[in-house]
């Protein structure tokens, strides 16, 4: 069950502070996705050393062909602060494995993912937030914060900016007919999501990728049904400036 706002905080206080500090991005032109690739390249090669550092500083992989990128920009600096993709199956080839089911192997419970449209599912991937954002303790070594609070509530334990991309993302998978998503996730992730109502499905064992990551899958009509009252606003804030951003003009 999600956890209730303490007193003295309001509904409408949850997504006001975020639209203060932070502003979602979705990457719809190439020069925004260099702004991504290039952010992914800071964090995942530079700062953690997860991956080769590149001559163009770019960190990229074959799945961004087929995927939707999303920025986190900060208000005050104008600087693009936390980036994310969706990966969608490849056209061409829906059936060849999203980056999950190649990391995780026989890991997964292949009869639930083998009962699903293909054509309507997706991965959260890449997520990562520069690291003056995210160095608290224990998290230097994580690509994105987790213990963090939205600074109205000890109760309420996830950061504006981890929880916005995933959200965002989850607008963003509606706006393609996208039904179910996976993601690996961390146990204390999924443990922080439950509190906000957002519960992710186990769909094999664990695995050790940089830690503990379970994958996980979420469907999203659920997620919105079960969605805390005070986090709905926030996601309808994020979903609101995707649609926005996506009938801009190019």
């Amino acid at each position: 069950m999600p956890q209730a706002l303490p007193p003295g905080i309001s509904i409408a206080s949850f997504s006001e502070g975020y639209r203060k500090y932070f502003e979602v991005v979705p990457a719809t032109t190439n020069a925004l996705k260099w702004h991504n690739y290039h952010l992914r390249h800071e964090v995942y090669a530079r700062e953690l050393g997860w991956q080769p550092c590149r001559p163009d500083e770019l960190e990229t992989d074959d799945y961004d062909r087929h995927s939707l990128h999303c920025l986190v920009r900060a208000v005050t600096s104008h600087r693009f602060v936390g980036g994310a993709r969706l990966v969608l199956p490849d056209p061409p080839a829906p059936e060849r494995p999203l980056p999950f089911e190649a990391a995780c192997g026989d890991a997964l419970d292949r009869a639930v993912i083998g009962r699903l449209d293909r054509h309507r599912i997706g991965e959260i991937s890449r997520l990562a937030v520069i690291a003056r954002y995210r160095r608290r303790p224990g998290e230097a070594d994580r690509a994105f914060a987790i213990d963090d609070d939205f600074g109205i509530a000890p109760r309420i334990r996830l950061p504006y900016l981890t929880l916005g991309l995933y959200l965002a993302l989850v607008a963003l998978a509606r706006t393609r007919g996208i039904g179910t998503l996976f993601m690996l996730t961390e146990p204390e992730l999924a443990r922080r999501f439950a509190h906000l109502g957002i519960e992710l499905t186990p769909v094999g064992a664990s695995i050790d990728q940089h830690g503990e990551h379970v994958p996980s899958m979420m469907n999203i009509d659920a997620i919105l049904a079960g969605m805390a009252s005070y986090v709905r606003p926030f996601f309808d804030t994020i979903t609101d400036d995707i649609e926005r951003a996506l009938r801009a003009p190019a």
